[in-house]
């Protein structure tokens, strides 16, 4: 397969190669296919995903070959419908995590209570406390 996909490369044609995860959390099959690829997008489910919620995952790159900085972060996408028209909305998962930490604050929990309900350390639970604070958000 890696060979085709070379040929392919060389003609200036793009491989979109769809994986599934197997039970370790990592695609099934060898990894060499990967090798020769500029770019890996793992979808995987936010932790307070809700059937309700529809399409919402997080994009997470793998692998990004020429993409640095911010369009290298990974990012939550969700497709929203207003008035029959579709349209993805997308947001920085540190926005996320933010969100949680404000509003768990809001109701006297303790660092370490926080870190347990969201799944964060108790380290970045103070750390985005910390900055909260600074912009007067806490």
């Amino acid at each position: 397969m890696q060979a085709w996909f070379l040929r392919l490369r060389r003609r200036g044609v793009s491989v979109l190669l769809v994986e599934h995860e197997g039970r370790g959390g990592n695609p099934r099959g060898t990894s060499k296919r990967e090798d020769i690829l500029d770019t890996l997008i793992n979808l995987k489910r936010p932790d307070d995903y809700d059937v309700e919620d529809g399409a919402r995952f997080e994009v997470h790159l793998g692998k990004a070959r020429g993409v640095y900085g911010e369009a290298a972060k990974p990012f939550e996408a969700k497709l929203e419908v207003h008035d029959g028209k579709a349209r993805w909305s997308v947001r920085a998962i540190q926005d996320r995590e933010f969100d949680k930490v404000q509003t768990l604050s809001g109701s006297a929990l303790s660092v370490r209570e926080i870190a347990e309900e969201t799944g964060l350390s108790k380290s970045k639970v103070s750390r985005i406390q910390a900055q909260l604070k600074a912009e007067g958000k806490l």
